[in-house]
Formats: structure tokens, sequence, C-alpha cells
């Protein structure tokens, strides 16, 4: 098979022919037909994550087919139509796992970091990780939603019930909890970097009812935030801006440092929390939920063998929604 690897850090993916895989026991192998880009992948061939083991094969929200069944495999078919999302495993027994906090174990296993991932025309994964697609939707518009749209509904619940709601950072994530928080009948407030005006369009285009620069006051008080950009400075700015009893949200696995800030911001019960990953139970309800809102995410399809492209445009952010790599 055809494989994106990353093989040194700092370094575009290298294009290989690798064996395909088998899968162990307990383990489906995928036909791949598309994978969407994350901004984790960003964090992954630039470093930014712990203990990364090179060789390694990026790729987090995979869409395709199982075409062939390890040994001990229930509950899964040939021709079944699966995405693959960034909790690759997770031992099952831990307090975590037992307590419906699965993201949280220390045993888990991530997909495109710790385990081969979705740059690729196939891979192997755990079956109990693999979550179904449904069959009327398209595999381009299904891949996204198995990472960006899974932990935006994750820090959306850990935002709480407000009513206003601002995101700061209006990308691949952003642009697909805008639509699902309008479905809720929350207010959307948008912030992207100073002068971004494209990117202001994009967010009113879905739903947002104001959006402006990262470093301005939205025009009313917010009563929750989540900030999506990797940009530990949004942190004070968001604080500043949700009321009294108001909850910031910190949506990605990474962040630039903190700055400190004057106890004032967070006094009068504001919350300032992270989320970690995503549970098998987050990816199923949003798969659940996104038909009867109509969630359609906004991609932009690059082929297969243009992934260090398509990275490049992520990073400098030359494109509005989610990137996709398409293998066939």
């Amino acid at each position: 098979m055809r494989a994106m690897v990353l093989e040194r850090l700092h370094e575009p993916l290298v294009l290989r022919d690798r064996p395909t895989p088998r899968p162990a026991p307990g383990e489906v192998r995928i036909t791949i037909e598309v994978c969407a880009v994350c901004r984790t992948d960003l964090h992954v061939v630039d470093g930014e994550l712990p203990d990364l083991e090179l060789p390694i094969i990026p790729g987090h929200q995979i869409a395709g087919v199982i075409d062939a069944l390890g040994d001990g495999v229930t509950g899964h078919a040939v021709g079944d139509r699966v995405g693959v999302s960034w909790l690759g495993s997770a031992c099952g027994t831990c307090p975590y796992c037992t307590s419906g906090r699965e993201n949280l174990c220390r045993s888990a296993r991530f997909t495109g970091y710790q385990r081969d991932g979705g740059f690729a025309e196939a891979c192997v994964a755990d079956a109990r990780f693999v979550l179904r697609l449904p069959a009327d939707r398209p595999a381009i518009e299904a891949a996204p939603l198995l990472c960006g749209a899974s932990i935006g509904y994750r820090a959306l619940r850990l935002a709480g019930a407000g009513r206003r709601l601002g995101l700061y950072g209006f990308g691949s994530a952003g642009h697909m909890i805008a639509q699902v928080a309008r479905h809720l009948g929350r207010e959307v407030y948008a912030f992207t970097r100073p002068g971004d005006v494209r990117s202001q369009a994009f967010a009113r285009e879905h739903g947002a009812i104001w959006a402006g620069d990262s470093d301005r006051r939205p025009p009313v008080e917010l009563d929750a935030a989540i900030i999506f950009a990797p940009v530990g400075e949004l942190v004070p700015l968001a604080l500043a801006a949700v009321a009294p009893g108001g909850v910031v949200v910190c949506g990605g696995i990474h962040m630039t440092d903190i700055p400190t800030f004057p106890y004032r911001l967070l006094w009068e019960e504001r919350v300032l929390r992270s989320v970690a990953n995503l549970t098998r139970r987050d990816g199923e309800e949003l798969l659940a939920l996104a038909p009867q809102l109509g969630l359609r995410p906004a991609v932009v399809p690059y082929p297969f063998e243009h992934a260090n492209r398509a990275l490049d445009d992520l990073r400098a952010g030359r494109f509005d929604g989610t990137a996709v790599l398409v293998m066939r």
C-alpha cells in the first residue's frame, strides 16, 4: 500500500510503499476512502506532542470500508462502512474506563500518533473503537465528524447550557460546532485572527450572529467560550469576555503557554477547563445528531499525495473548513 509517512520531525511527509497490514486478533483492516486533516496532525508532525515514536503514519479522521477481520472480532463484517477517530484504544478496566472516562485512560493509544493512521490506502484498527458510518453520507463529509465535530461536541457539552457562546478560532471544529449550537438555540459569536475578514464572513455564513477579531470584546457578555485555536494568549481574552459564572473551555490537545493574568478575570465563579481527547460515546452521539440538524462540513479536498500541501495550507490558514485527503 502507499502511505504518507512522517520519518523525521520538521520535515515533509514521505510517500512510501509499505506492506498492507494484517489485522491482529481483535482488529479490523480498513480500505481507506478519505482521511480528514486535523490541527492535531500539525502538532504531531511539528513535534509538539511528547513521546512520539517515528516513523508514523499520521491521520485520525478515517472513513472507509472493512475488508478483513482479525480473529475474535464480532459485531463487524467485511463491507461495513466505518470511521476511525483519535482514540484508537483504551484498557477498558481502569477507573477512568469503567466510569465513562476512557478518554483519560493512562494506557490509551491514539490514531496517527501511537498507532499508524489514515494518511494511507489502508490501516488496521481496534474493532472496539471503530464507529459505524451512515450509508447515505458521503465519506468526504463523514470524516470531519470523527474528530473536529466530535471534540467540539464534547467541548460544547462541557461549556454548559448558556445561550451566548463564543468560539475562538473558526476552522474545522468551529464551523461545525457553530451549526450544532445554533440547532440547540444558542447565539454564536466567532473570533478569528485579527483582520481575517474572509474567515469572519465564513463564520457568518455558518451561523455566527457576530464575527470579529480575537482581541476584540464581543457586543455582549458571553455565557461560555470555547477556544479551538492553540493560542494561550486567548485564555485571558476569553475570560474577560464571559459573564460572572461563565465557562471557558480549551478545546485543543496542545496550546502555547498561557500568560499570567489578574485573578479578577477568574473571579466571580468563572470556570477555566480543558477537554482531553474524546470518548466513543461522543462520536456516536454526534454521528446520530448530525443528520437531525443537517450538519454539513465545508470540505476542501486534496489528493492523497498532496498531504504536505494540505498541512502547509492548514498551518497558514489558507482555507476555511476542513481539508480532506482523498485516496481514490
